[in-house]
């Protein structure tokens, strides 16, 4: 699809997926080939639209490390442009080489390359089929890789990364001898890339173990024919960038004004932070410790509030001496990314669909027809599974044990439903997929798991003296609702909730919700909330103040899945975020947490170790416990191993590939692919007059 770009910008804007304009003064559109090259010199502006639902659009503005200030400056008011002609919906992005975010780097799966010079040293687009090049790509990442050109020189060598040498009709991939397996499959699939892409698949690749040099003979004489006799030990492995922290507990909001003719910043908040503290005539700046900045434009800010709030971001960074690489991104209200909303203890969104069939809307309800659930839906549309965190209609079969004295006591199936606070449960759920049977593995655990079974028994009453005992409903809709015993007193009660009043006479229903089959078999005598019978209240001791908020009219908070890679390969744990991610990005040597909010899995590959999945769950738990929003500590935990993954968990992943694990091809498997040690005659034949020629 195409529509026409402002008169300033020269050209035609393509509003999916991901495209670039170089810009020297004026935006240059960059052809697709030539995507993931930036020179370091010049600025570039890349939109992205997702495919998804959201119908979401990114402007990235790349700023690279020697490019002017009159280009940084001509980039900034072109972005600001295109997002005007776009209606102000887009979120924008300012991305500093080496320091770009996640989400940028997402887009260039095969990885990203820097380029020395730019349009005033003779830019050139990318054209097919070119031989005539001689560079040293210096590669460095594991999920999403950057690569660098270095001086053509033993020099620029080290023993812990990766290394392309490109000679036009051949790349020869040197692994330094500290570089691990995931580092050196990058560096496969980025040398295949140049080759499809640049060369039209035409040229030659052979891969050089730096600790097995000797294996490749042919290919370390074609090395030493351009970088000459090396001299003396390759320098020391350089530790990758520290990655990006999973949350800063440190969230800071500021009100940004210009009334007085000067630029005003006044803290209003720190964290957690509301929704409610952003108000439509203003704009604010979130600070999020230091490490990224969100600008977010009211709807009824002023014009020239809203063009010049990157140029406020920039200024905040400087007033607050923060690093000029600092991440920012603007946004509009409205039109806020998935992240922004994460800073923010709740989140709503107007008409959001609630449940199976349920809207709920802004001080009403929306009549949804109701229809008998298909499970065949689950399956056949893995995100409805998702989302409904169901992976069929419960009909499957299931058994619970008791853990008592350390021991798996069978609980009888007319209790099946009905948890003691103090004890620890195993349910079993049994369910059949593709004809097979799927298994998933329920534990139960009290609040406190610390306090010991005689500080809290699970057959003790919580109100004994009246013998009146109080059940809580809750839940969005049939598939979430539980409930829970609470202290049998009318400060127990919550206008948003049902409540289950069972006396030796009587079981009382108040305010509606049908759950209390499981719990008693009396009638129940339904009361509506302000018309209670007195003995209803005798019953609870008496009247009491209770919560009456409005919890229900307010929609479900709406937020995007995350996944983050949890490893130890480069000798020390760590957890990273992963932009854009797809099925490609579950590594078989990593524990990867996938974050859907309602819920956390930890996705288990077959070659993972013990001590990274220990490092990996305990890390989770923090993880909970010190985010921005104040999550619930007590969100469940999932732990799925590769190749026997849910529709709970494959849902979240686009086009997702059940026999992928069977099909895909390890680095071993790629590198023999490529050709081995047999074919370095063959590659020093077609090359060998190039070389001649460069020296």
């Amino acid at each position: 699809e195409y529509v026409s770009a402002p008169e300033s910008s020269g050209g035609m804007l393509y509003t999916t997926p991901s495209h670039a304009w170089h810009c020297n003064m004026k935006m240059v559109p960059v052809p697709e080939q030539a995507f993931g090259n930036f020179f370091e010199g010049d600025c570039y502006i890349v939109l992205h639209g997702s495919h998804d639902s959201s119908h979401s659009m990114d402007i990235h503005y790349w700023i690279g490390n020697v490019s002017s200030q009159d280009e940084q400056g001509a980039a900034a008011i072109y972005v600001t442009q295109l997002d005007e002609y776009l209606g102000g919906s887009p979120v924008q992005h300012r991305e500093v080489q080496g320091c770009e975010s996640q989400k940028f780097k997402g887009y260039f799966k095969n990885g990203i390359i820097y380029k020395k010079g730019g349009v005033a040293s003779g830019f050139k687009h990318i054209e097919t089929n070119v031989y005539n090049i001689l560079r040293l790509l210096h590669v460095k990442g594991r999920k999403n890789v950057t690569a660098t050109e270095v001086e053509v020189s033993w020099k620029s060598f080290n023993t812990g990364d990766v290394f392309l040498l490109d000679m036009g009709k051949t790349i020869v991939q040197w692994n330094g001898p500290q570089s691990n397996r995931r580092e050196r499959l990058k560096g496969c699939m980025l040398a295949q890339d140049i080759r499809d892409r640049e060369r039209g698949g035409r040229a030659q690749i052979g891969v050089v173990e730096g600790d097995r040099e000797e294996a490749s003979a042919e290919l370390m004489k074609m090395m030493t024919s351009v970088l000459g006799q090396r001299s003396g030990a390759l320098r020391d492995a350089v530790p990758d960038d520290t990655p990006d922290q999973l949350q800063i507990d440190n969230v800071k909001l500021y009100q940004v004004s210009d009334a007085s003719g000067q630029l005003m910043v006044q803290e209003v908040a720190s964290n957690p932070l509301t929704q409610d503290l952003l108000h439509s005539d203003d704009c604010y700046i979130v600070d999020v410790g230091g490490v990224s900045l969100s600008v977010w434009k009211g709807k009824k800010a002023t014009l020239q509030e809203r063009r010049s709030a990157m140029e406020r971001a920039v200024g905040f960074i400087k007033a607050k001496n923060y690093p000029p690489t600092t991440h920012v991104e603007v946004m509009s209200e409205g039109g806020e990314s998935a992240l922004f909303k994460q800073l923010f203890k709740s989140w709503t969104e107007p008409g959001l669909t609630q449940g199976l069939g349920t809207t709920y809307t802004r001080g009403k309800i929306a009549k949804v027809d109701h229809v008998k659930f298909d499970v065949m839906e689950l399956h056949a549309e893995p995100k409805l599974a998702a989302h409904e965190r169901m992976v069929d209609d419960a009909s499957g079969e299931v058994e619970i044990w008791r853990i008592e004295n350390l021991e798996l006591q069978e609980v009888p199936r007319n209790t099946y439903g009905q948890f003691y606070g103090g004890d620890c449960y195993l349910v079993l759920y049994t369910y059949n997929r593709a004809n097979k049977p799927e298994y998933i593995l329920y534990i139960n655990t009290p609040p406190n798991p610390d306090i010991s079974e005689a500080e809290i028994s699970p057959h003790c009453q919580l109100n004994p003296d009246t013998g009146a005992k109080l059940f809580q409903v809750r839940g969005t809709n049939e598939i979430n609702t539980k409930t829970t015993e609470v202290p049998a007193r009318a400060s127990s009660l919550n206008s948003n909730d049902v409540f289950l009043l069972k006396t030796d006479q009587v079981t009382y229903m108040w305010y509606g919700k049908v759950v209390g089959d499981v719990l008693s078999k009396q009638d129940k005598q339904i009361v509506m909330e302000g018309q209670e019978p007195p003995q209803f209240w005798v019953a609870l001791g008496g009247k009491a103040p209770y919560a009456q908020d409005k919890r229900l009219e307010k929609e479900v908070p709406l937020h995007s899945p995350r996944l983050f890679e949890c490893s130890n390969q480069t000798g020390q744990f760590r957890m990273t975020e992963v932009a854009q991610f797809t099925q490609d990005d579950l590594d078989e040597d990593d524990v990867m947490l996938l974050d859907t909010w309602e819920e956390l899995f930890l996705w288990i590959g077959n070659s993972a170790n013990q001590d990274e999945t220990q490092e990996a769950y305990t890390s989770t738990v923090q993880y909970l416990k010190t985010h921005p929003a104040g999550r619930d500590p007590e969100t469940s935990i999932i732990s799925v191993k590769q190749g026997y993954e849910p529709p709970t968990f494959t849902g979240w992943f686009n086009a997702w590939d059940s026999h992928k694990w069977s099909v895909s091809l390890s680095y071993e498997e790629m590198k023999s692919k490529l050709g081995d040690s047999a074919s370095a005659t063959q590659i020093t034949m077609v090359c060998g007059p190039f070389i001649y020629l460069v020296q």
